[in-house]
Order: structure tokens, then C-alpha cells, then sequence
């Protein structure tokens, strides 16, 4: 691992670790949890594809392969369904805010990278060509 990969691993990590406690809190029912069903989704099979995303950008590299930098991209946006800024108009916010905050500066660092990086991937393709 490169240490340009280090800040969006330690995001990842993040949401992983995020994602987890607020699964395991929908099984133990303890409040605040997510609600077991959601009017467009279930939650559960939701937060299994939106930890196995981020698990498997950690195994690819973030930004080492162009699959590495989709499933962080993917596993960034699928954690703004849950830690998005929707929630502070949520009735429960006084409760989630730290998950909400500490979800939205991972998910930030790791579409700020994903960003940054755009510039420097399509002057490459130029040389390469």
C-alpha cells in the first residue's frame, strides 16, 4: 500500500467499522438503529453490499486499479445513504451525529481522492496513447 492510499484506506476501514456497528445494532435492536426495512430496500442486505464494497477496495487498492477506485467510489456513496446530509434533518440526529460525522469525513476523503485523482488518470491515458 502506497501511502497516497493510506488516507482512503483509513476511510474505508472506517465505513467498515461504521457500517458494522449499525448492523449489529439492527440485530440487537438496541436504539438508535437503522429501521429493519426501508420503503425502497431491506437494510440488511443494503449494509452487507455496502460492507462488502469498501472491504474489497481495501483487498484491490483504492486507487491501485481502476476496480480498486469504482468499489471505494461505490462503498463512498453507498455510506451516504446512511451518514448522508440528510440526516441532520433527521428526528434522531441529537443521537447518530457522531456515525453521521465520522461517516461523511470518510466518505468525503475518499471521493476527494477518487477526485483529485481524475486529472492525473486521463493525463496518463494521453502518454500512453
Amino acid at each position: 500500500m502506497t501511502a497516497t492510499d493510506r488516507p482512503q484506506a483509513a476511510a474505508l476501514a472506517g465505513l467498515v467499522v461504521l457500517q458494522t456497528v449499525m448492523l449489529a445494532s439492527l440485530f440487537a435492536g438496541v436504539a438508535p438503529h437503522p429501521p429493519a426495512a426501508t420503503p425502497l430496500f431491506g437494510i440488511g442486505p443494503f449494509l452487507g453490499a455496502a460492507l462488502a464494497a469498501p472491504v474489497a477496495a481495501l483487498i484491490l487498492g483504492p486507487s491501485q486499479s481502476p476496480a480498486g477506485r469504482v468499489l471505494a467510489g461505490v462503498a463512498a456513496l453507498a455510506a451516504l445513504v446512511s451518514f448522508g446530509p440528510q440526516k441532520f434533518l433527521d428526528a434522531q440526529f441529537a443521537l447518530i451525529w457522531p456515525a453521521v460525522l465520522a461517516g461523511q469525513i470518510a466518505a468525503g476523503t475518499i471521493l476527494f481522492a477518487l477526485v483529485s485523482r481524475l486529472p492525473r488518470l486521463t493525463g496518463e491515458r494521453r502518454h500512453v496513447a
